[in-house]
């Protein structure tokens, strides 16, 4: 199995990706992802072949083309740390894109396969994201559904998840390694973290209940953890706010999650947990 964290390159820039991840590199079948910070002017052009793509405008503007169509200066915040939903553009397979930066520009370039097509490049709003608040007291965490299930795609799903200082979230540990629908589905995952300010750290644990993995590991600024199968929770250390896009995909498009049953029991109301599970 490979090294769960995947580091930035920080000589990368312009064309190079500061951070990529392969279906090749994470030893699994379905999830790429790749990071670019891109100067006002530069541009990247990729061909999609059998893969489809979600561009996620984390910071900065850029104009986005596809073989169809053409954006003008999409984006809004400047810092993922202003915790308002970004702008992405969905790109199917059998097509292309070029990105241009408009301004500093962070870009995170998500892909999975394209199994049946038929879904029309698009781009895709704030308006067009859920928000969600998740969980209560240091469980709570502020979620952007960027691309649900419940929207067209053929196989990616893409969300990201503001946890606050002292707090926990992917809590209680929940995981999706098994193809058992409709209880389970089997999804590959990545974490692609920023921390504020930047010198801090996020904690994220990564464990099966064999024990066959069973990772706690310190994750910087920047750094992509791979999520291959197990229990994943994160912690933001006191001080240090953590964000993280998840991009997951497997062979059915559902979020569907076990549980850790250890830990289940803290999803009882406050008034009727326990001290001890039963």
């Amino acid at each position: 199995m490979p090294n769960l964290i995947v580091r930035p390159d920080k000589g990368a820039s312009g064309e190079l990706p500061l951070l990529s991840v392969t279906p090749e590199s994470a030893g699994w079948s379905y999830v790429g992802f790749d990071v670019y910070r891109l100067k006002p002017g530069e541009k990247i052009e990729r061909s999609t072949e059998d893969r489809e793509y979600c561009l996620v405008i984390l910071e900065g503007k850029a104009h986005v083309s596809t073989a169809e169509t053409r954006w003008e200066a999409v984006g809004e915040r400047m810092s993922v740390f202003e915790r308002i939903p970004p702008y992405a553009v969905y790109v199917p397979g059998g097509n292309r894109y070029e990105i241009e930066a408009v301004t500093e520009l962070e870009l995170a370039v998500c892909h999975a396969p394209d199994r049946n097509g038929g879904h029309p490049a698009r781009l895709i709003g704030p308006e067009d994201m859920d928000s969600e608040v998740r969980g209560e007291g240091v469980t709570q965490r502020y979620i952007h559904h960027i691309l649900p299930e419940q929207k067209p795609a053929d196989s990616l799903l893409v969300v990201e998840v503001f946890t606050p200082p002292g707090h926990w979230s992917s809590y209680p540990p929940h995981k999706h390694d098994q193809d058992a629908l409709p209880d389970e589905a089997f999804l590959e995952e990545t974490y692609y973290y920023r921390v504020n300010p930047p010198q801090g750290f996020a904690v994220q644990r990564v464990y099966t209940d064999d024990g066959s993995l069973d990772s706690t590991l310190a994750i910087k600024d920047g750094e992509t953890v791979l999520v291959p199968k197990g229990y994943h929770p994160v912690s933001a250390p006191p001080g240090y706010d953590v964000y993280y896009l998840n991009v997951m995909a497997g062979p059915v498009r559902t979020w569907k999650i076990r549980n850790d049953p250890d830990h289940a029991w803290t999803l009882e109301p406050a008034g009727m947990r326990k001290t001890q599970p039963d």
